[in-house]
């Protein structure tokens, strides 16, 4: 019995990842023009930049596909694959495992512990990825008048390993830990309880007392509650991302950063912007991640359940 439970356990496991590595894949492939324009209007703090200046979202997606094509709305596009498919699977797979953790000798997890289980997955992930991160935010801010640009992903890592030593691979962690804990805590954490909520609701709609969530909820419930949970975490988190962003920044020719640290970023950005600095940004990363919110839960859910499905036919 207890040889069944760990299979069990490890096919559910297994699942959680295969299914959010499918969902941060399609997420990505959908939203990557917008995370460029994202990306550059983080970096642009009105001074001294190497990033045009874009009036807004629609005129920077125009411009960077006049001047620079497909290339330039797709720039870092292979690490952001790479990042967002390895990032959803390990948050999933950790997710899942820390909740079947706390829930031993518990019938259900509080909201604490779900927000437990998604800081701790969060903070794992944050030190697996930083350096697929970092450079998907240097090849994103990459202009055609780049003094010696990067010539894709690897050709980045191994460029900045010699100029700048293994240790500029974990630029912009803290912030990223920050966020990383924070934002997803806070969105499964919603997630899970806007879910809840929304199973008990169509339960009592419901004739059927045995019906389980899968048979509750269609698409258009898993879209509601990934877009409004995304909403909930981005505009608590936001400014974790714009310290991030800049502190990822490529040097200049002379291998004097733009900015030193976390506080550095906060200081001159307070001073020379004020809160509108730390929120630079923020309209073409909720047209991203809202929508890719959706897609996500839609494509992460519907997945696990197909697996599940199959599990129980094997």
């Amino acid at each position: 019995m207890t040889k069944m439970a760990a299979l069990a356990s490890a096919d559910w496991q297994w699942e959680n990842a295969t299914a959010g590595a499918a969902a941060g894949l399609a997420t990505v492939t959908f939203s990557h023009p917008l995370d460029v324009v994202r990306t550059r209007f983080q970096v642009y703090d009105g001074r001294i930049s190497n990033v045009p200046a874009y009036r807004n979202t629609p005129h920077a997606l125009f411009a960077i596909a006049r001047s620079e094509g497909f290339r330039g709305i797709y720039a870092g596009f292979y690490p952001a694959v790479l990042g967002s498919t390895i990032s959803w699977g390990l948050y999933f797979f950790f997710y899942s495992k820390a909740k079947q953790r706390y829930l031993r000798n518990r019938e259900e997890l509080s909201p604490g512990l779900h927000l437990a289980s998604a800081a701790e997955a969060g903070a794992l992930v944050s030190f697996c990825t930083n350096p697929i991160w970092l450079v998907k935010t240097r090849l994103q801010l990459q202009t055609p008048n780049q003094i010696r640009p990067y010539n894709g992903f690897h050709d980045a890592l191994r460029t900045i390993i010699k100029e700048e030593g293994w240790k500029a691979l974990y630029k912009g962690l803290m912030p990223g830990l920050f966020l990383q804990v924070t934002h997803g805590a806070i969105q499964f954490t919603a997630y899970e309880e806007f879910r809840k909520i929304l199973v008990s609701l169509k339960a009592q709609e419901n004739e059927n007392p045995l019906a389980t969530a899968a048979d509750l909820l269609d698409s258009v419930d898993y879209a509601t509650l990934g877009a409004s949970s995304k909403l909930a975490a981005i505009l608590t988190t936001y400014p974790f991302q714009v310290v991030r962003s800049r502190l990822q920044q490529r040097p200049s020719t002379t291998g004097v950063p733009r900015y030193m640290d976390s506080w550095h970023v906060v200081k001159e950005t307070a001073r020379f912007e004020g809160l509108r600095g730390f929120y630079r940004g923020i309209t073409p990363n909720m047209l991203k991640n809202i929508p890719a919110a959706s897609i996500t839960f839609i494509v992460y859910e519907n997945v696990l359940n197909l697996l599940k499905l199959s599990r129980r036919e094997y």
